[in-house]
């Protein structure tokens, strides 16, 4: 059974990103850079900037699907990228995008528990990265078995938090913690079942 893992930085204050979306305020380092995000993570940097920093052919090495909410994919529309994780197979969640913008990417419109519980029962394969937003978190939170969170050294005050849902207690048990120089610590945690 294949993993569906919610890999996300926030602010110390639980925040992804700022009320506008905004999301380019995080200090990432350079140590950070290449230890954690290129040398353990490298297929969550989108496709632009894997080509960019010239790791193209790195290959992935925990996850090989992508789930994305409709704000986060636009992130990447709004600067022309149609297909920002050509390096894994690509689903967009979205109510209001009917016919997707590129071959390579599915949009996924009906039941979004049922679709990431078929994708979970896939044998083989590496794992799935739900790649955000809070909205899709919380109604797959039921179904994500691992969180990593990068927690940057910084307060934003509002925004965007981790999960947008209503009260109730899910428990996860710490597997790692790690600390960089540039004060990032990154928690993983595992789903207790």
């Amino acid at each position: 059974m294949r993993q569906l893992t919610y890999y996300v930085g926030a602010s110390i204050d639980g925040f992804i990103a700022a009320p506008s979306g905004a999301y380019d305020f995080y200090p990432i380092g350079e140590s950070f850079l290449k230890d954690f995000l290129v040398g353990e993570y490298p297929e969550c940097l989108p496709t632009p900037v894997r080509g960019h920093m010239g790791i193209d052919g790195v290959p992935n090495t925990h996850f090989d699907t992508v789930i994305q909410g409709r704000a986060t994919y636009d992130a990447g529309l709004k600067a022309g990228v149609t297909s920002p994780y050509a390096h894994l197979r690509q689903y967009v969640v979205s109510r209001s995008i009917t016919e997707s913008p590129d071959p390579a990417v599915e949009i996924l419109s009906g039941d979004v528990l049922a679709a990431v519980r078929e994708l979970k029962a896939e044998e083989g394969g590496l794992g799935i990265y739900l790649a955000g937003g809070a909205d899709l978190a919380a109604q797959l939170l039921s179904e994500i078995d691992c969180l990593i969170v990068k927690v940057y050294p910084i307060v934003i005050g509002s925004g965007i938090p981790l999960f947008s849902a209503e009260f109730g207690v899910v428990d996860f048990a710490l597997d790692e913690l790690r600390t960089f120089d540039n004060g990032t610590i990154v928690t993983k945690y595992a789903r207790k079942r």
